[in-house]
This record gives structure tokens, C-alpha cells and sequence, in this order.
């Protein structure tokens, strides 16, 4: 790969600000402040060493909890900040978007910040009458256009933004949030913008979302943020589990209510989890790969074990599926229901693939009369991975389940 390819490079990146405890009088307070040691201020460190690389063409997802540092990453991106220490390496134009009404003036109309925010992105007064109708039609506000923008509401002004930041030519697209605001409808158009820019690789996005299904639909890398630090990269499946255990609340009346995060993908009720290649590492269409999944939870619930199967060839998601185990008339049956250490093994016939690499990764569910939800997920270093090299020339998609085998 050469250095061109990177179209941006964080190394070592590390951002703080200042807190003031206590506002000063005046010079001589603040002098008295300084001779008896006192800062007057408390150091916030935002970022504290971050790390990673977009190539041109992603579409890279940044996730995480409130606080934890993304949209700082972000305005240093941007380069609305500075970092304290560490270099940014942006190779390429970058249109912004990412905190709500920077470049639009609230005194203005509606049509007037799109000649304001076109100018601030590099658009002639020309360029800007040209696209404005396409602009307005997709913001779905042409009867708003000539009120001020102080009285629309967050989400017309979301929409009015987006509008003219995709229409930006530039190589870089930084979207903050831009879900989060907006009606089914206004979505349903972000989806169809983000599968389009998908398939042009000469565009790269970055996608700062909650939307775990975002992520896995449209990402084909992905980072969780947490406390100023990566704490997990790279395939947007397992950051995207990773990131919703962290968030993952137990409801009080529930038996097993300790805390159970953990950023392995393990918890106090699920302290061992993972897969185990039972076959050869790379295998031919006519034949099967045999797993063994074993955990281990420490109370007596009901629980189901699901398995994804990942194609990290053609995008990281094409082919995944989930499954249950089953009896012998196809009902869908627990996995188990005591506390114990248990073991099962898994065939995976390989005859829809060609040439892939595959991961699978494994969840536990916990199951209750009100409720599915996840308990555990097998963390990256203890999912199964193999590669399927054959001459098949009808492949597609993974339609045929495994079965569980003794």
C-alpha cells in the first residue's frame, strides 16, 4: 500500500483542556492563587493516546459512549483543535459535519444559508444556484426556505446541513450524529446516500454514530472510543458487539444484576467464552468446517447460544446468519439453563463460497418472559477464522445452515 492510500493518519494523538475550579478577582487573585500553588484549574484529558489509519475509500465508523472522547477526536480531525501532542495526517479535502449550526447564521432564511454555507465550502454563487433545488427537495423544506432559520427546529436544520454538506466535492466526509435528528423519512434518505457512497471508493466517510446497525451496514472498519482511548478496532461486527455489552444494563429484579461489563466480551456470569477450529485453517467448497464453541456461566438461567458467520472479503458482512439450537423436529430450543461449563460443536458446509475469509463469532443470550438480550460475546481472539479457496464460479451468499453435530 502506498502512503496516497491513507487518507487520514492519527499517531499517538493526545488532547486536554483546562477546567476552571474558580473564577479570579482579579491579577492580584490570581497571583496570591499562583505564589500558594494553586492552578485555579483541574486538567481534563480528553484524548489520551489515540491511534489509527483511514484508507481512502472506507467507510469508517467511530463509536462510543457519551464523553468518551469522539467528538474531540472529531474538531481535531476537522482541525478545529490542535492535539497537545501526537501528529494528524490528512491527505486530501475534508467537509465537516459535525456539530449543529456551525456556518448558518440564525438571523438568516433558510435560503440564504444555503448561499452562506455553499460559499463556506467552496461554491460559487453559481455552483450553489445550480444544486439549490436538489438541496431543498432533498431536505424536504421547500416551503420553509424563505423563514429565518431561528425558527426551525433542530431536526429541518439537520436536514438543511446534510443536504448541502453531501453535495461538498471533497475526498473526506465527517458526519457527527447525523441520524440521531431527523423523521423516518429523512433516515430512510441517509441510507440510500450512505449504500451509494459505499460503492465509490474514491470517497471516504466517517460515521460517528449510536446506530450499532449503522455501523454493521455501512462500515467497513470501525473504532470504539472509551475514556480517551481505542479500546477496540477493526472488523465492525465485533465493535459493535463490544459497544453494546459497555452499555448493557441488567433491569433490578433480575437474578444475575451484577455488573457484567467487560471489554474481552466476558462477564461475571459468562467468565469463559470462545471457539475452537476442530478443522484445517483453509479449506475447498466441497467441504465443511467443524467448530467447538465452550463457556461457562456461573448461575442457573435460561440461555441461548447464537453464531454469525462473517465474509471480511467482500465487506466484513455479506454473509451472516444467526441460529439457535434446534431438536430433532427443527424447534428452536435453550442452549441451557443451569450453571456448569458447557461444550457444543458446529458444521458449516462451505459449498456458496468461493475465495473468503472467514470469522466466526459466537453470543450468548440470556431469556426471560419479557426479553432476549445479550449477555456475552466471544471477543476477537477467541473467535474462529478460516479461509475457503475453491474454483466455484456460482458462489453467493451463505443460504445453507450448519448443523450441530455430537
Amino acid at each position: 500500500m502506498t502512503t496516497s492510500e491513507v487518507m487520514i493518519k492519527v499517531e499517538s494523538v493526545k488532547k486536554s483542556f483546562r477546567l476552571p475550579n474558580e473564577s479570579s478577582s482579579g491579577i492580584k487573585q490570581s497571583l496570591v492563587n499562583t505564589l500558594k500553588g494553586k492552578k485555579g484549574y483541574t486538567l481534563q484529558h480528553a484524548i489520551k493516546d489515540v491511534s489509527f489509519e483511514v484508507e481512502k475509500g472506507d467507510f469508517f465508523g467511530i463509536v462510543g459512549r457519551n464523553g468518551s472522547g469522539k467528538s474531540t477526536l472529531l474538531k481535531l480531525l476537522a482541525g478545529i483543535y490542535t492535539p497537545d501532542a501526537g501528529n494528524i495526517t490528512v491527505n486530501g479535502s475534508l467537509t465537516p459535519f459535525i456539530e449543529l449550526g456551525v456556518g448558518f447564521n440564525p438571523e438568516l432564511s433558510g435560503r440564504e444559508n444555503v448561499y452562506l454555507n455553499g460559499a463556506l465550502l467552496g461554491f460559487s454563487h453559481k455552483e450553489v444556484t445550480a444544486m439549490y433545488d436538489d438541496i431543498v427537495d432533498f431536505a424536504e423544506l421547500g416551503r420553509f426556505m424563505d423563514q429565518k432559520l431561528k425558527n426551525y427546529s433542530s431536526g429541518m436544520q439537520v436536514r438543511l446541513a446534510f443536504s448541502i454538506a453531501i453535495r461538498a466535492n471533497t475526498d473526506i466526509l465527517v458526519l457527527d450524529e447525523v441520524l440521531a435528528v431527523g423523521d423516518e423519512a429523512f433516515q430512510r434518505k441517509c441510507n440510500e446516500f450512505f449504500m451509494k457512497v459505499k460503492k465509490d471508493k474514491t470517497k471516504t466517510i466517517i460515521l460517528v454514530t449510536h446506530s450499532m446497525d449503522a455501523v454493521k451496514q455501512f462500515c467497513n472498519k470501525a473504532i470504539l472510543v472509551d475514556g480517551g482511548y481505542v479500546t477496540e478496532s477493526g472488523s465492525p461486527e465485533v465493535v459493535a458487539n463490544q459497544y453494546t455489552l459497555e452499555n448493557f444494563e441488567p433491569s433490578a429484579n433480575s437474578k444475575s444484576s451484577k455488573s457484567r461489563n467487560n471489554r474481552s466480551g466476558l462477564t461475571e456470569l459468562v467468565p469463559k467464552f470462545r471457539i475452537s477450529a476442530l478443522s484445517k485453517k483453509v479449506l475447498k467448497n466441497d467441504e465443511s468446517f467443524e467448530l467447538e464453541i465452550e463457556y461457562k456461566i456461573t448461575e442457573d438461567t435460561p440461555v441461548w447460544l447464537g453464531l454469525s458467520v462473517i465474509d471480511e472479503k467482500s465487506g466484513g458482512a455479506s454473509s451472516i446468519f444467526d441460529d439457535q439450537l434446534k431438536d430433532d423436529s427443527g424447534n428452536q430450543i435453550l442452549s441451557s439453563t443451569k450453571k456448569g461449563n458447557y461444550k457444543f460443536r458446529y458444521s458449516i458446509p462451505l459449498s456458496r463460497f468461493n475465495d473468503a475469509d472467514i470469522i466466526v463469532s459466537a453470543g450468548l443470550f440470556e431469556v426471560n418472559d419479557k426479553e432476549v438480550r445479550q449477555i456475552a460475546y466471544t471477543a476477537e481472539a477467541d473467535n474462529a477464522r478460516f479461509a475457503i479457496r475453491g474454483e466455484k464460479k456460482d458462489t453467493g451468499l451463505l443460504k445453507e445452515k450448519g448443523h450441530w453435530i455430537a
